[in-house]
């Protein structure tokens, strides 16, 4: 399946005059072997937009073969070793909303409720971070960040790179942090509160609250 052909059809109706630029992204990254695996590449824009709530945006898919799902942190359900920044995110949490640390790396529960889990380039090649950054990637998912947060969805922006795309939130929908991987976490991430302040921005607009429980 094309990658167009993965998008939600109020995805293709929204990002209509980038579809061509998606074409060409797929032309030129499948010259390759890439991650994650092509049918899963576009999984963040596969749900309605119109049910979206909450944008957690990364920056491009786990460069380990085994990892990527497409969706920014998430990792197949039977794998019980968490990538650093996982663990991290399942710390924050836990302190967060004072649950239990998640014993399952699928985020798909949170997709479901509305979370749009986005990277903005969403291939790399394996073994290699950020090798698709060139690719055109970010012209097109800048694009859906922009869609989603002038709908007036919750963004949440973890680490420089996704907070350069600040400028398209109102106040009150943005929390930014640093990032959840090891090099960054301590330097703001942990306490931060992301969840707690996503359902609370949410609620303050009469909107249902995600359960992050997984």
């Amino acid at each position: 399946m094309t990658f167009r052909a993965q998008l939600h059809p109020s995805w293709q109706a929204i990002l209509k005059s980038k579809l061509k630029l998606l074409d060409d992204i797929e032309e030129r990254v499948s010259k390759e072997e890439f991650l994650p695996q092509a049918g899963l590449v576009m999984r963040a824009l596969s749900q309605d937009f119109e049910l979206s709530k909450v944008l957690i945006l990364g920056q491009d898919p786990y460069p380990n073969p085994t990892h990527p799902v497409g969706l920014a942190f998430s990792i197949p359900a039977e794998l019980s070793k968490f990538p650093p920044t996982l663990k991290n995110i399942f710390k924050e949490l836990s302190s967060d909303l004072q649950i239990p640390s998640p014993t399952s790396g699928d985020l798909t529960p949170w997709v479901n409720q509305g979370v749009v889990l986005l990277n903005r380039s969403l291939t790399c090649r394996s073994g290699e971070s950020n090798s698709h950054v060139n690719m055109g990637w970010q012209e097109f998912t800048d694009t859906c960040v922009e869609q989603l947060a002038q709908a007036g969805r919750v963004g949440i922006l973890w680490g420089a790179k996704a907070q350069e795309l600040s400028r398209y939130f109102s106040k009150e929908k943005l929390l930014t942090s640093a990032h959840p991987s090891p090099l960054s976490a301590y330097r703001g991430f942990f306490g931060s509160k992301p969840f707690s302040r996503a359902n609370q921005a949410l609620l303050d607009s009469g909107i249902d609250p995600i359960d992050w429980r997984l």
